[in-house]
């Protein structure tokens, strides 16, 4: 029976907050996120501090965490200045990147074309390769985009491929702003899955309290294994709208795929750390 793998997203739940996050208390977040099982830790990013001010401390936080578990981490870069800044840091197993299928999106988050975005996934997996790090590349907009960009699952496909073809083994298709749902899911997912049968695939779905099981039980039946959360659903990316749409809650993932979590996956710690995330999200 195939283990769920599940990226608990402490970064992506902090980063849209504006009253500055303490050094400490995220340190202590995350040290408890480490601890319960998880396969990968989002905990932070190497971005302009003016871009992302919650995330100016990353290297601080880095240098406060209890790296003893089997959970590896991840951290998001937005070019190839970023992704140097990670390459110092062995602690950091996997470096993030956004790509969005959409134009218009593409430069709100990283002031770069698609095509210039492109360039920087070279870049950054010349420089992942040398400090062996893995690339994972976010499909961000994956599902479509609130600016009338085009969009069709083959643009998706094609993209992917793209990134294939330079190297990249590693994609999470992303719902940046909620708009997934069964049926687009299943196409879009499915037609990568088959498509692109050598991909680590994964998904990364927003969604509001009452529709994340459709998205969760579509994924899963059209073979995805692999899942980003956040505890309680926070967050969501500041640069898609002015009203931040939630994560997947990392509980609910818990209860519908119980049977399928890791052995090693430890409920009373991620009860601990559900109670820590008030501290952080609920001063």
């Amino acid at each position: 029976m195939s283990k769920i793998k599940i990226t608990e997203c402490p970064r992506d739940a902090m980063q849209g907050i504006h009253e500055f996050i303490p050094t400490v208390l995220k340190a202590e977040y995350i040290n408890s996120i480490l601890k319960v099982g998880f396969d990968v830790v989002d905990f932070g990013s190497f971005v302009s501090a003016k871009a992302i001010p919650q995330l100016k401390d990353t290297k601080e936080v880095l240098g406060l965490l209890d790296l003893s578990s089997d959970s590896k981490l991840l951290s998001i870069v937005a070019n190839s200045k970023g992704a140097k800044e990670a390459a110092e840091f062995k602690e950091i197993s996997i470096v993030g990147f956004p790509f969005s299928v959409s134009e218009t999106f593409q430069i709100r988050n990283t002031n770069s074309t698609r095509i210039q975005s492109i360039e920087s996934v070279k870049e950054i997996k010349d420089i992942t390769n040398k400090v062996d790090q893995k690339l994972r590349v976010y499909l961000s907009m994956g599902f479509g985009n609130p600016y009338g960009d085009e969009f069709t699952p083959e643009i998706v496909l094609d993209w992917a491929h793209k990134l294939n073809e330079i190297g990249v083994d590693e994609l999470a298709l992303s719902d940046t702003i909620g708009v997934s749902n069964s049926l687009n899911i299943s196409a879009i997912y499915g037609l990568l899955h088959n498509e692109l049968p050598n991909i680590e695939l994964s998904v990364h779905l927003h969604s509001a309290a009452h529709n994340w099981k459709e998205k969760v039980v579509s994924a899963y039946s059209a073979g995805c294994r692999s899942f980003d959360s956040a505890i309680k659903g926070y967050g969501g990316c500041p640069f898609a709208k002015d009203d931040l749409v939630g994560n997947l809650a990392t509980e609910n993932l818990i209860e519908y795929f119980y049977n399928k979590l890791p052995a090693n996956f430890n409920l009373d710690l991620f009860s601990r750390s559900m109670q820590v995330s008030q501290k952080v999200f609920l001063p």
